[in-house]
């Protein structure tokens, strides 16, 4: 019996390093990227200069060296996560590029007027320079506040009905004009309202509340479908428990399933919201401009942001800059209220969302 004790021990034989166990240093992104520039201006020096060429060809040579160098090192199936990685990572930057430009120059043209007369001041008795647009930022609230309190019920309570009641016919019939309404143009809400106002009060009516009327006929759709979606989310779980607990179905609705939605609703709200208080055609139609501040929406004409940017731009006077530098300000203004609303979102939906104990 051979004793296990003087068994020759096995020769350890060195395996060849495959190719996956290799890869690049930590540096070769950067590597590339500096050798891409090289490449690059030497390349644009000869043939002629251009900014935008020169991004563009850094981008490229830049992937296809870093692909290059893993294939020859890491192999073919890494090269080609780095090369989907690379990819998708341009996509990003190609996207977030208008974005950024977008932001950058109305920051740039609008900061000339960003001033408190601006913020305190209307446009009574203003010609030239000088003036503000106090009376739009108001009128905007005004209008956006009470559209958004035409909408939200409505939105809500439709949503509410399609998840938990709705039915058969009545229910399909209620989804299909709602996807109708996502997809019609902003100009159309706006003869709508007009056309429904002239009816009653006659034509040339222009008011505060009709351009309510106009966004909320944008606003309910995106509201129904957010808030929509958001209860689809809720787990059946908890209404059958709450069902189980001898709760009825219309407080198992309030306190449980809206409840536990409330994150959502309120990121859903905000963005239609967003989506419509920078409205113009709608406006245009339904209020109008007027150069001095109006609150009351049922009353005259309203100046809102949208608009009186538009006709500070397109109807500059002489000299046009003093217009101008308004109407930059002024969407510059709407920018940072959006920006606002989504701020008040978030805490929102931090404060009523539920947290687990």
């Amino acid at each position: 019996m051979t004793d296990l004790g003087t068994r020759p021990r096995p020769v350890a034989v060195p395996l060849a390093v495959s190719a996956s166990a290799r890869r690049l240093p930590r540096w070769a992104p950067l590597a590339a990227l500096a050798a891409a520039a090289a490449l690059a201006g030497g390349l644009l020096a000869v043939l002629g200069w251009s900014t935008a060429g020169f991004a563009v060809l850094v981008a490229l040579l830049s992937v296809v060296l870093l692909v290059g160098a893993s294939r020859a090192v890491e192999g073919s199936r890494k090269a080609t996560d780095r090369l989907v990685t690379a990819l998708v990572t341009g996509a990003f930057l190609v996207a977030l590029l208008p974005l950024m430009s977008l932001v950058w120059t109305v920051v740039r043209q609008g900061a000339a007027r960003f001033d408190p007369e601006f913020f305190t001041w209307s446009m009574a008795g203003v010609v030239g320079a000088g003036g503000g647009a106090y009376h739009a930022i108001l009128g905007t609230l005004v209008v956006t506040a009470l559209a958004t309190v035409i909408s939200v019920p409505v939105g809500l309570l439709t949503a509410v009905y399609l998840v938990e009641y709705g039915r058969g016919r009545l229910a399909r019939g209620i989804t299909f004009l709602v996807d109708v309404m996502t997809g019609i143009p902003s100009i159309v809400a706006g003869l709508f309202a007009y056309a429904l106002f002239t009816l009653v009060l006659g034509p040339g009516t222009r008011l505060g509340i009709m351009g309510a009327v106009a966004l909320s006929v944008l606003m309910i759709p995106l509201v129904v479908r957010s808030t929509e979606e958001m209860l689809k989310l809720v787990p059946n779980e908890l209404r059958e428990a709450a069902y189980a607990l001898g709760v009825p179905k219309w407080l198992t609705v309030v306190k449980v399933v809206l409840r536990t939605a409330v994150g959502g609703i309120a990121t859903g709200i905000t963005l239609a919201i967003a989506r419509v208080i920078g409205e113009t055609a709608p406006l245009l139609v339904t209020l109008g401009i007027t150069t001095g501040t109006n609150l009351n929406p049922f009353a005259e004409r309203m100046a809102t942001l949208p608009v009186f940017s538009y006709y500070q731009y397109t109807q500059p006077g002489v000299p046009p800059e003093p217009a101008i530098d308004r109407a930059w300000t002024a969407a510059l203004v709407l920018i940072i209220l959006v920006m606002l609303f989504n701020l008040l979102a978030r805490l929102i939906s931090r404060w009523f969302s539920p947290r687990a104990h």
